[in-house]
């Protein structure tokens, strides 16, 4: 039975309730069979800590209680993404989409003034933007396979590096992790607060690039 702490390996399709379209999932063959494959993207089971936040709140915390298998959990709109404020609609004039050359049009995402938003409509000069998130106001559907309860240490660690960087390389000795990963040291200090205090088992977190330093302060003294 699943309980707040434990890593678990899980499989998920998400689908919007109202019209059982996809919006995110981890099995292959589900996307090629519903035509929504992308090269480009990886599907494979992911490893989440049960109530850090990996995953959308209220789906981790319908995960508490449950058993290994399969699972449809259904979260109602105030519990997912809030329902759709009206004040998020913003009128943009096309002049901004032209400095960028775009040409703006009902369905296209945008980044402006950092912000992400949808085109919802393109009339003459003016252009609705909806900055809400794309799943507010949505009723949200996941059919949920949770494949096993993770016990591996360095299957832990996997699971909390790969929501950082993909690529990294990672040796385990003496309670001691040795991490080679391209981040800043504001992420690192991050990443290793974050090992530590989910993986008990390991007592220090070393970064190559460290390791690297002091064999150079110490040939430099020689």
């Amino acid at each position: 039975m699943i309980k707040k702490g434990d890593f678990v390996e899980l499989d998920f399709v998400g689908r919007i309730k109202d019209n059982n379209e996809i919006f995110d999932l981890t099995k292959e063959n589900v996307a090629k069979e519903n035509n929504i494959y992308n090269s480009k993207l990886s599907y494979k089971p992911m490893t989440i800590c049960v109530g850090e936040g990996d995953i959308l709140k209220k789906l981790e915390e319908k995960l508490i209680g449950k058993d290994k298998g399969e699972h449809k959990v259904e979260i109602k709109t105030e519990e997912a993404f809030g329902k759709k404020n009206p004040t998020l609609l913003k009128l943009v004039p096309i002049k901004i989409f032209k400095k960028e050359n775009l040409r703006p049009f009902p369905g296209l995402n945008v980044n402006i003034d950092n912000l992400i938003g949808t085109v919802r409509s393109v009339s003459g000069g003016r252009v609705i933007v909806d900055f809400n998130h794309p799943l507010a106001g949505k009723d949200l559907v996941f059919d949920i396979e949770i494949k096993r309860i993770v016990k591996d240490t360095e299957e832990k660690i996997e699971g909390i590096i790969s929501k950082v960087n993909s690529k990294y390389e990672l040796k385990i000795e003496n309670e001691k992790l040795c991490l080679k990963i391209k981040l800043d040291d504001i992420h690192k200090g991050m990443l290793k607060a974050k090992i530590l205090k989910l993986v008990p088992e390991i007592k220090e977190v070393i970064f190559d690039d460290e390791v690297e330093k002091v064999k150079s302060n110490l040939n430099k003294k020689k």
